[in-house]
């Protein structure tokens, strides 16, 4: 069963970087830009790479043209998300 995630994007930062916790979401800043689905790659990228899955297991099912997001991700356990990515 999926996991889904609430997501708080800054794109266009210095970096790409997890911050953590934004109250109920995770916030997020990547690098690319907001245009042509460029900043929800590097999102879903990111993501997976902290969680060591791929980046195909990690897709955005709503908010594609807004900072908040819903990410749901195919593999890991709620409690895996939450120890690696909010924890």
């Amino acid at each position: 069963m999926p996991v889904r995630l609430n997501v708080k994007a800054v794109p266009g930062a210095k970096r790409d970087e997890i911050v953590g916790r934004l109250g109920d979401r995770l916030k997020v800043r990547v690098s690319a830009p907001p245009e042509g689905g460029k900043a929800n790659e590097a999102i879903c990228r990111l993501i997976a790479e902290a969680l060591n899955i791929k980046p195909r297991d990690v897709r955005i099912v709503a908010g594609h043209s807004r900072a908040e997001k819903v990410v749901e991700l195919d593999g890991p356990s709620p409690d895996q998300v939450h120890a690696r990515l909010l924890g």
